[in-house]
C-alpha cells in the first residue's frame, strides 16, 4: 500500500506533476481546489502536501460534519488560509461557492463528465473575478487514459445530440432575427 513512508512524488508521476502545479500556484499567490474521488487518496495527498505548502490542507469529504464543513469553506474563502483545499468529488461537487480558488485540479477522473463540470463550477461561479484554469491529471497507458478518452467521447456525443442550445440563435441572419422579434399585430389583437 502507498502508506509505507515513501515519498508519493517519487513513486507517482501524477503526484510529481501535482507538486509542480501546486508549487506554481503557491508561488503566484493563487488558490486551488484539488478534487479526488477517493477518501484514502485525499488523506494521502493531505499528508503529502503538508511539507510542500507549509501546513496541512483541509480535506472536505463526506465524513466531515456540517459545522466543520462550513468552517473549512469560510476559512478557505478568507485570505489567510491554506492555498489548497482538497475535496472529495461527491461531497464537494455541488452547492459550494469557492471563488477564492481560480485553479481546479481533478486528480483522478470520474466516469461522468457532468460530475466533473459541477465540481469545477465550485470555483467558476458568480463573483469569480479571475480566469479559472482547470487541470485534469491523466497518466498515459493506464485505465485513466481510457476513462479520459471515454469522457471526451461522451462530451462530443452530448454536444452533437443536445448542443449548447445557442446555435439556432447565433446562426440566424438579419431577416430571420427581425421576423422572430417582430410583433404580428393581427395575431396579438386576436389573442
Amino acid at each position: 500500500f502507498l502508506n509505507d513512508g515513501n515519498n508519493l512524488a517519487d513513486r507517482s508521476g501524477k503526484v510529481a506533476r501535482l507538486d509542480e502545479l501546486i508549487e506554481e500556484i503557491v508561488e503566484t499567490n493563487q488558490r486551488v481546489l484539488v478534487f479526488t474521488q477517493y477518501r484514502v487518496m485525499g488523506d494521502l495527498l493531505a499528508e503529502h502536501l503538508t511539507n510542500l505548502i507549509g501546513g496541512k490542507p483541509d480535506f472536505l469529504h463526506g465524513g466531515v460534519s456540517r459545522g466543520k464543513r462550513q468552517k473549512m469553506i469560510d476559512q478557505f474563502q478568507s485570505e489567510n488560509s491554506s492555498p489548497v483545499l482538497l475535496i472529495s468529488l461527491k461531497a464537494g461537487g455541488t452547492g459550494l461557492n469557492l471563488t477564492a480558488a481560480n485553479r481546479v485540479i481533478h486528480f483522478d477522473r470520474w466516469w461522468n463528465p457532468a460530475v466533473e463540470d459541477q465540481a469545477t463550477d465550485r470555483a467558476w461561479r458568480i463573483g469569480q473575478q479571475r480566469t479559472v484554469f482547470v487541470h485534469k491529471l491523466v497518466c498515459q497507458g493506464t485505465l485513466e487514459e481510457k476513462i479520459n478518452t471515454l469522457l471526451i467521447e461522451k462530451r462530443e456525443l452530448a454536444s452533437q445530440s443536445v448542443g449548447t442550445g445557442d446555435d439556432w440563435f447565433t446562426n440566424m441572419d438579419t431577416d430571420e432575427l427581425k421576423e422572430m422579434f417582430s410583433l404580428n399585430m393581427s395575431k396579438a389583437v386576436q389573442g
